[in-house]
């Protein structure tokens, strides 16, 4: 296709990419990278702290959450979003928003294409009201099952998220644990996981962050429950402790209670080869193949049977199944297909508003 100048707007509350916990950050740098690899001109709208092969623009000095500024987070995207759409105005063929809501006024109101990748969850009231006032604008999902909520505003296309497969290591041999992996809140069911390996009487590692919001209920439900020896909590951890423990892991433990958008944790599993239990919500059918790559499970016996079931399941299988579907680069095969769509269609809308030539009758 033809090389295009690209704006991608990443959230600022993480570095790119980001140094623990940060999935979106994460995805928004391969895609940066990937694009820049294959010739276009990339600018990456983001943290001073961040690295990428693209043009950086710089919008606040450092990631927001590990400086302790998460307070900031609206005014800080209000200045990038005026960066890119006033001060850079004309200056782009496709703008990429990863910032969600707050890019909506601005994407109205410019002629530039914007493509607004949604990472969230989309069945909260509020948020469904907003996306239908501002549903002609043009969306991708991260998974079929985002787009439940608001089938009726204008999905350019579904994107399922995309790794390097160099970015984690294949293990058929994994130790003697379950892992659990990711953040410790209500709606991702830590404590049924916990319960769960218990009642099993298998190890279980604990690595996930506590935003300040789910403190409370870390302190009240979690934290009693860990002073078990068949529970290790870890914390939080970067990038090679994650990809250590995951390869490590006989499964992962997903007990998540939440219409999960799209799940990074599982293709992160499958690329190590690790199964993947998890409920049937959200994402997780579409990602997770029962019984190939893993276990879907309804009940409390559907949990315990996978959990003694596990080594039936291929690990081989499970890294194959993520080089032919979550890669970068069929990420940005996708990325590429809507971007093309979308500049061809205002290129046409712009000529179509030309006025026309005089043409001699003689």
């Amino acid at each position: 296709m033809k090389n295009l100048r690209i704006a991608q707007i990443a959230p600022l509350i993480e570095r790119v990419p980001p140094v623990r916990y940060g999935g979106t950050e994460r995805v928004v740098y391969c895609l940066t990278e990937e694009l820049v690899r294959r010739g276009h001109d990339v600018t990456l709208f983001a943290s001073g702290d961040s690295e990428t092969s693209a043009t950086l623009c710089p919008i606040v000095e450092r990631g927001l959450r590990l400086e302790g500024k998460q307070g900031s987070i609206v005014f800080a995207s209000m200045l990038e979003l005026s960066k890119v759409y006033r001060e850079m105005k004309g200056k782009f063929d496709i703008i990429h928003s990863h910032i969600d809501f707050l890019t909506f006024p601005f994407a109205s109101e410019q002629g530039t294409p914007t493509l607004m990748t949604l990472h969230g969850r989309l069945d909260i009231p509020d948020v469904i009201k907003m996306l239908r006032v501002y549903g002609h604008l043009n969306y991708v999902s991260i998974s079929d099952a985002q787009r439940r909520p608001v089938p009726e505003i204008n999905w350019a296309g579904t994107v399922y998220h995309g790794y390097p497969p160099e970015c984690f290591e294949f293990n058929d041999t994994p130790l003697d644990y379950f892992l659990y992996l990711g953040r410790l809140s209500p709606e991702k069911a830590p404590d049924q996981a916990i319960l769960l390996a218990k009642s099993c009487g298998v190890r279980l590692k604990i690595a996930a962050k506590v935003d300040p919001a789910d403190r409370e209920y870390f302190t009240q439900r979690i934290e009693p429950m860990l002073d078990d020896p068949l529970i290790e909590y870890v914390g939080e951890v970067g990038e090679k402790e994650k990809i250590v423990l995951l390869k490590n892991a006989r499964a992962l433990l997903n007990t998540i209670d939440w219409p999960e958008p799209f799940g990074l944790v599982m293709i992160e599993a499958l690329g190590c080869g690790t199964p993947v239990i998890v409920r049937p919500c959200g994402s997780s059918p579409e990602i997770i193949s029962h019984g190939k790559t893993g276990f879907i499970c309804e009940s409390v016996d559907d949990f315990t049977n996978a959990v003694h079931d596990t080594g039936k399941i291929s690990r081989h299988a499970c890294r194959k199944e993520f080089e032919r579907r979550f890669t970068h680069a069929e990420m940005v095969d996708g990325y590429e297909r809507i971007y093309s769509r979308l500049h061809k269609n205002h290129i046409m809308k712009a000529t179509s508003v030309l006025p026309g030539r005089m043409v001699s009758a003689g």
